[in-house]
């Protein structure tokens, strides 16, 4: 394999603020026009292969081998990620008017990069095709204002990938050429907290603060980002009245409220109690923009979180989920919370357990249990965080290899995945038969069976 192509400073600066990272493959333009070609053969005679793009067009997986990408997603989500089993074809039709602006279904509502999508285009996209439009910065928002955010078209060449944050605000636009466009979107996820930069980064140069090209009120939430992303607490230091700075937090401007959020998570710990007495605001804007200061705050948050567990659950796990490594101290009420009667709460302790990663046995215990739970969501949380265990996990090997006959599609992939981590060869000796199984020819079509 070629050597990997890591993302630099100022390329992860460009993330940070507008949420999205572009590059270019290093693949001979008649690989992609040949995807191109296939794929629209597909549509025509098949339909839309869904989930099952890759194994229809295995050769799609030189794109994401490719240096270029691989260092991008590197840099983004760790050198661990994981391509997720969801995958999918977006097909914009000849004389398409587009669509609405959206987030996707699965949308986190969190700041920090645990996930994220790659959209690849095997033809130049001009914008007469009907690319992508994205909203530069809009991952941090939870409402669009149209009069308000600039679109921007993802036109480029055949080869471009994107890759952006889970929650941007994106849709397709209108098509006016006589041909379709086609956009393949994988979905890849962080397994590893970030312990340190996972891309070329310049240790003693200039502080984020002196390298954002923009100035404007999210320099604190993006000085937290970036932090974050090399594995060190927030760098935020405010000196300002709490009581001054809270006063905005309810703002009917989303970007007020927002940077009152992270004002308050750099004033640090006195601003907690504050902080935690408007997760109870009857306004749900107040109460999530309350949880992002929270969560930004970290470790010093978490002992009040947890006491939280008590009485609203479902609130406080999210945040602990959020949090990530700085919540180990939850880890007990988390894994009691794996038998809440609410499925959300269930779901976000998974969630919060894979993120914190402590490979306790109550841990290991708690999430095998949580492999029979009734709800698929659950399930596939669970397998997921067991994958972030990796060996650690060697014990729930029969609980994932049952896992990979589950009901839910996701639970199977996610358990697929956690054998293969585990690696042990129980785990493969699972896992093979059932790869053998589930092996499909990308040459069998309607028009040749066998």
């Amino acid at each position: 394999m070629q050597e990997i192509k890591l993302l630099t400073d100022e390329q992860m600066r460009s993330y940070v603020v507008n949420g999205f990272i572009s590059v270019k493959t290093e693949l001979p333009a008649e690989f992609h026009a040949g995807i191109f070609q296939r794929t629209d053969d597909i549509f025509r005679k098949e339909g839309n292969p869904g989930n099952n793009l890759l194994p229809r067009l295995p050769e799609i997986r030189m794109v994401f081998q490719d240096p270029n990408v691989v260092g991008a997603l590197t840099g983004l989500l760790g050198a661990n990620y994981y391509m997720h089993p969801h995958r999918h074809c977006h097909a914009n039709p000849p004389g398409s008017t587009g669509q609405r602006m959206h987030m996707d279904g699965w949308n986190r509502r969190h700041h920090h990069t645990r996930w994220a999508m790659a959209f690849y285009y095997p033809q130049p996209t001009p914008i007469s095709l009907g690319p992508t439009g994205v909203v530069p910065g809009s991952h941090y928002n939870n409402t669009f204002d149209a009069d308000a955010n600039e679109e921007l078209p993802l036109c480029g060449d055949a080869g471009d990938v994107t890759i952006v944050h889970y929650d941007l605000w994106h849709r397709a636009m209108p098509n006016s050429c006589d041909g379709p466009r086609y956009m393949m979107k994988f979905l890849f996820t962080r397994m590893q907290e970030p312990d340190a930069p996972s891309w070329r980064h310049v240790a003693n140069g200039a502080p984020a603060h002196d390298g954002w090209k923009h100035s404007n009120d999210r320099t604190l939430l993006w000085n937290h980002l970036w932090d974050w992303h090399r594995g060190r607490p927030s760098a935020n230091g405010l000196n300002a009245s709490v009581a001054d700075v809270a006063r905005e937090l309810d703002d009917e401007h989303e970007n007020t409220a927002l940077n009152a959020a992270y004002r308050l998570a750099g004033i640090g710990t006195p601003a907690i109690p504050t902080l935690s007495n408007f997760l109870d605001d009857e306004s749900e804007s107040v109460r999530r923009n309350a949880a992002y200061g929270l969560s930004a705050i970290g470790a010093p948050a978490v002992p009040g979180l947890v006491e939280r567990l008590g009485h609203d659950a479902a609130q406080a796990v999210q945040i602990l989920a959020d949090i990530g490594g700085g919540a180990e101290e939850a880890v007990p009420r988390l894994v009691d919370a794996l038998e809440h009667e609410d499925l959300e709460v269930r779901r976000w302790s998974a969630e919060a357990l894979g993120n914190i990663a402590l490979a306790e046995p109550a841990v290991v215990s708690g999430l095998k249990e949580q492999m029979k739970d009734g709800d698929g969501d659950v399930r596939r949380t669970a397998a997921l965080a067991l994958a972030k265990l990796g060996p650690a996990a060697e014990s729930a090997v029969p609980e994932l290899s049952d896992g990979l006959s589950d009901a839910n599609r996701y639970a199977r992939g996610n358990a697929a995945e956690a054998l293969r981590r585990i690696g042990t060869p129980a785990a493969l000796n699972a896992l093979i038969p059932a790869l053998t199984t589930a092996r499909w020819c990308p040459d069998t079509t309607p028009e040749s069976t066998f």
